[in-house]
């Protein structure tokens, strides 16, 4: 039985769901902020280590405005109401991605950072302001500052996800089949599941539904 280290989920369909159900792409982002806690809550309960989200990518600042300023609206909010329980829980928080928000966000994503940094039960690698190409661009660029080779061991050096184990299984909502420029790299041996639901509607059910049937894939890792 597959041992399951760290999940990696595409959280997609907020928006449809709420034009569908609200008529408001704004409230399908509230919404699946309910089901982020679910996860959060059975990944804790399943002795999950890591648990990476794709929140907002180099893509998504083509959105407009105002959908940006809510999302970031909600992202202050969830910061300040759930920090303190994050280490009651012991759940360590880590961006991945480039930090350029506003002075307001950069400081509450780094004061966030320091506050977990110790915590060891989950760790949630938040990706914002992410996108798996100019990470892999960044990695080139720290190896030919450091005249460095350029191998697989330097090159996972100086990703965003230094010191994390790669993903043992990548889930995406929204019935949409791609990888959307996430983890490309530390995708390349993952079990990808692609999933109907809209973000909002996945459940502990159906997560956990996922989670036994990675646990029984044979993983031969080009062996046979």
């Amino acid at each position: 039985m597959n041992h399951i280290k760290h999940v990696a989920i595409i959280m997609d369909g907020n928006g449809r769901w709420g034009i569908k159900h609200k008529k408001s792409r704004n409230s399908g982002h509230k919404e699946g902020l309910k089901t982020v806690e679910k996860i959060i809550k059975v990944s804790i309960q399943n002795k999950i280590k890591y648990l990476s989200l794709y929140a907002f990518s180099t893509e998504n600042w083509k959105r407009p405005k105002k959908e940006i300023n809510f999302l970031f609206n909600l992202l202050e909010n969830f910061l300040l109401n759930k920090i303190s329980e994050f280490n009651k829980k012991n759940i360590k928080l880590k961006i991945i991605g480039k930090k350029r928000f506003s002075n307001k966000i950069n400081t509450l994503l780094n004061n966030s950072e320091k506050k977990t940094f110790k915590n060891k039960r989950l760790q949630i690698n938040l990706a914002l302001n992410y996108g798996s190409k100019s990470e892999l661009i960044h990695s080139f660029n720290k190896i030919n500052r450091n005249k460095q080779k350029i191998n697989e061991k330097n090159i996972s050096k100086y990703l965003f996800t230094q010191n994390i184990p790669d993903p043992d299984l990548l889930i995406r909502t929204g019935n949409t089949h791609r990888l959307s420029n996430f983890l490309l790299w530390q995708l390349a041996y993952s079990e990808i599941f692609f999933e109907k639901k809209l973000w909002p509607d996945f459940n502990e059910n159906d997560y956990n539904k996922i989670l036994k049937k990675f646990k029984k894939i044979k993983r031969n890792y080009g062996n046979i």
